[in-house]
């Protein structure tokens, strides 16, 4: 069983940044891809970022030049580094394995919770 600790939350103005962080245990780590996800009140989760085991690095439009998720194998940590936030950036950070089948992971763990004054 994966286990997955999320931290690094917390309340920022506009234009800040933070620094959330992940440990992972359970797993080999390196050999999997990795990914940030978020989850606004009401909404459905959403992919932030994804970095392969090889480093490679993906992001969605909202966030990209933003956000870059990294990643220490040594530390088995998964890493987001988040800087201009937005208000729309409030939400449950999580993160996880990645693959295009993560929408049906019933594993997760319980988040960093990021907010974002205006």
């Amino acid at each position: 069983q994966l286990q997955l600790v999320e931290s690094g939350g917390g309340l920022v103005q506009a234009g800040g940044s933070l620094r959330l962080s992940c440990a992972v245990s359970g797993r080999i780590f390196s050999i999997n891809a990795m990914g940030w996800y978020r989850q606004a009140a009401g909404n459905e989760r959403e992919l932030v970022a994804s970095i392969s085991s090889g480093g490679v690095t993906n992001y969605p439009d909202s966030v990209k030049g933003r956000f870059t998720i990294s990643r220490d194998n040594t530390k088995n940590t998964v890493y987001l580094q988040m800087n201009s936030l937005k208000p729309e950036d409030t939400a449950v950070y999580y993160c996880n394995t990645y693959s295009s089948r993560w929408r049906g992971y019933n594993n997760w763990g319980q988040g960093t919770q990021v907010t974002v004054s205006s």
